[in-house]
């Protein structure tokens, strides 16, 4: 660092400093964070830096705190208080910023600035509504693993009542049937824990913390499957306000009208944090966009019953590959060549078609290297190649693997079309009965509101029925996805689907998956206890210190 701490050559007086000092991690280096700024002033203080000579600190100084148009005390000052000033400020703030972007392209700017927004007590519907955002926004949900969801409020268990059902004269069943699945729920938690916990008994390496975590885990595990997709969870969300604009279109244009609004009620949010990024969802332009995403899905869901709406769904595996390039292996040795050399890249495709396989495996080993750990992961040249995947498989396995971002998904409706899913360890334990009765009710309760409230009857579908949703990733995610999600800390459902897709990659292109050493095929009895053993080193570490 000792070049690059003289690149800032700007000289500040000793007042400069002391009016930066609160905004900046530093005043002398060339790196340094920003602090205690509003998000619309970081924004509009970036977009600046782009068309500029001065550093960064200079901007600020001479274009935001010392411009008397900027008023920049009062934007800064107030923000910080607690008090109906601070609405104020954001405005003012909105205002300059919208000043300072004259001349400026709106959306690469409002990827500068972000904010934190909690969405609680909202469906799984909605949930996954908010998670179809993959890039720009990051979301953590409530976890049905760790957290049982069968308590209630005012009586009553905390699940989405959704309006149009309410008001018709399927209510009373709606429920009565909701009620019975969160009722089987519950009743099966203590005896279900219990056969756990005699089935695996806790050794004297394991502590009392641990075992009992892992094995409350594996019980909620089981049971998950009884959760409709009316359940209430929370959702904490971080993104950028480009990303947060086009999700709010998005919203607007559901069919479910808890999703639409919840979109309105995250922009009033939004509009108090950084108003400047997400304002054109509310304007004509954003009501166009999603009228034009509402219209195009409703008529090509018309045409697609029209052309194939007699056709019946065949069973298929849990996964079937359906699409891979045979040319694959050429493409992603070609890649790995071509930063290493000045030649074009048909030049470089051309001279790899004519090498021997084991020259090729060579060359595939040496840029991956010798892999210690999963998280060393292959290069860019490892996305030269894709693979689509149709799955059939239960809802509470698509709810973990949809979190994946860096890759399409695309799902079809919730539905109990498929049938459902029943965890072997519920039949060894003999409690499979009540849990098959209670989703079987639900499928009729789904069949039933469907021919009146087909959008709606969603909400009634539990987790352990299945759904088909297809997968499109590249080489280089498929290294990710399966050594992460064949972990053991997983659960066994999309375990198995992670598994099951590595096995039907390496059958097509076995070179290319050969240092994919961090796949484990299997089974356990407690997922989660190494995990927690783990917790308990770092906890003893941590009591140490």
């Amino acid at each position: 660092m000792a070049d690059t701490d003289n690149f800032w050559e700007e000289s500040l007086t000793e007042q400069e400093g002391c009016l930066l000092q609160p905004f900046v991690t530093n005043l002398d280096r060339s790196v340094f964070g920003l602090r205690n700024l509003p998000e619309v002033v970081k924004g509009a203080l970036f977009s600046r830096y782009s068309r500029s000579d001065k550093g960064l600190r200079r901007i600020l100084l001479d274009e935001f705190i010392k411009a008397p148009e900027a008023d920049f005390t009062r934007i800064v000052g107030e923000v910080a208080n607690n008090n109906v000033d601070q609405l104020v400020a954001i405005q003012q703030a909105e205002a300059f910023y919208d000043r300072v972007l004259i001349g400026y392209g709106d959306d690469s700017v409002a990827e500068l600035g972000g904010a934190h927004i909690a969405c609680e007590g909202i469906s799984n519907i909605a949930a996954k509504a908010l998670e179809d955002s993959r890039l720009g926004i990051s979301p953590l949900e409530k976890s049905t693993r760790y957290v049982p969801f069968n308590r209630k409020i005012n009586g009553r268990y905390r699940y989405y009542r959704e309006p149009s059902i309410m008001a018709s004269s399927h209510a009373e069943r709606y429920e009565s049937t909701l009620d019975h699945l969160f009722d089987t729920y519950t009743a099966l938690i203590s005896p279900l824990l219990s056969w756990v916990q005699a089935c695996t008994l806790r050794d004297t390496t394991t502590s009392e913390r641990a075992y009992n975590s892992a094995t409350r885990a594996k019980t909620l595990d089981l049971l998950r499957g009884l959760l409709p997709m009316a359940t209430l969870t929370n959702v904490g969300l971080f993104g950028n306000g480009r990303a947060f604009e086009y999700m709010l279109v998005k919203l607007a244009a559901s069919t479910h009208k808890e999703v639409r609004a919840l979109g309105l009620s995250m922009q009033q949010e939004l509009d108090q944090m950084i108003p400047s990024f997400v304002k054109r969802a509310k304007t004509d332009r954003g009501h166009q966009y999603a009228r034009y995403l509402s219209t195009n899905r409703h008529h090509t869901e018309l045409l697609t019953q029209e052309l194939l709406g007699q056709l019946k769904s065949a069973s298929t595996s849990i996964v079937q590959l359906v699409e891979y390039d045979s040319a694959a292996e050429n493409k992603i040795v070609a890649a790995i060549l071509y930063p290493h050399t000045n030649l074009k890249f048909e030049q470089i495709k051309e001279y790899v078609t004519s090498l021997s396989t084991p020259a090729k495996v060579d060359i595939i080993n040496t840029y991956i290297g010798e892999r210690v750990s999963r998280f060393h992961r292959p290069g860019r040249a490892f996305e030269e190649t894709y693979y689509t995947f149709d799955v059939l498989a239960d809802l509470g396995a698509y709810r973990d693997l949809h979190r994946h971002r860096v890759l399409t998904q695309e799902r079809q409706n919730y539905s109990v079309h498929h049938g459902y899913v029943v965890p072997q360890e519920l039949e060894e334990a003999r409690l499979v009965e009540p849990y098959k009765k209670a989703l079987e009710s639900a499928a009729e309760t789904n069949d039933l509101i469907s021919k009146d409230l087909p959008d709606a009857a969603q909400y009634v579908v539990p987790f352990a029925y299945k759904v088909r949703w297809r997968m499109k990733l590249n080489l280089r995610e498929v290294y990710h996805f399966v050594e992460l999600r064949s972990s053991r800390q997983g659960h066994p459902s999309y375990r198995a689907i992670a598994q099951e897709m590595y096995q039907q990659v390496r059958a097509v292109h076995p070179s290319l998956v050969a240092n994919m050493h961090f796949v484990d095929l299997n089974n356990y009895a407690l997922e989660r206890l190494t995990a927690e053993q783990r917790i308990d080193i770092k906890l003893k570490q941590q009591n140490q210190k």
